[in-house]
């Protein structure tokens, strides 16, 4: 499961569903808009804005960790950025948490990729509602 979350608010905009043989690179542009400013990526996006399908975002600023092995080299403020790089893409792992221990969805039940993609879109709206509530409340 991919998912593009709002980096306000946390909630999941799109949703991709894959093999697990598929990387993560892949279906990054159906989890994009189209009227985004800022992209956050873990180290497995490196390189996505030398892509062809996104050469065309010009106004995108692309926030992409670096790997852990050149993290080391790092001076104190290039690490501070990437803290604050790790911070951001920190909301993407909410909605895995309601995902995974709230409705118990750690592992795929059914064999066959249509009916798992079901699945996860509701669990996917389900924890929206979780996480939207405090918003809808106020």
């Amino acid at each position: 499961m991919h998912i593009g979350v709002d980096d306000t608010l946390g909630l999941i905009h799109s949703i991709d569903t894959t093999a697990a043989n598929v990387h993560d690179i892949v279906p990054a542009g159906n989890l994009l808009h189209g009227d985004e400013q800022r992209v956050f990526g873990d180290a497995g996006y490196l390189g996505i804005q030398k892509r062809d399908e996104h050469k065309d975002r010009k106004n995108v600023s692309w926030f992409i960790a670096k790997r852990p092995g050149s993290r080391k080299k790092l001076d104190d403020r290039k690490l501070k950025a990437e803290k604050l790089k790790a911070s951001a893409r920190a909301k993407v792992e909410h909605p895995f948490r309601y995902i995974k221990q709230v409705f118990g969805y750690s592992k795929v039940r059914y064999r066959g990729l249509a009916k798992n993609s079901n699945r996860l879109h509701l669990l996917a709206a389900f924890s929206n509602l979780l996480m939207g509530e405090k918003y809808l409340l106020a």
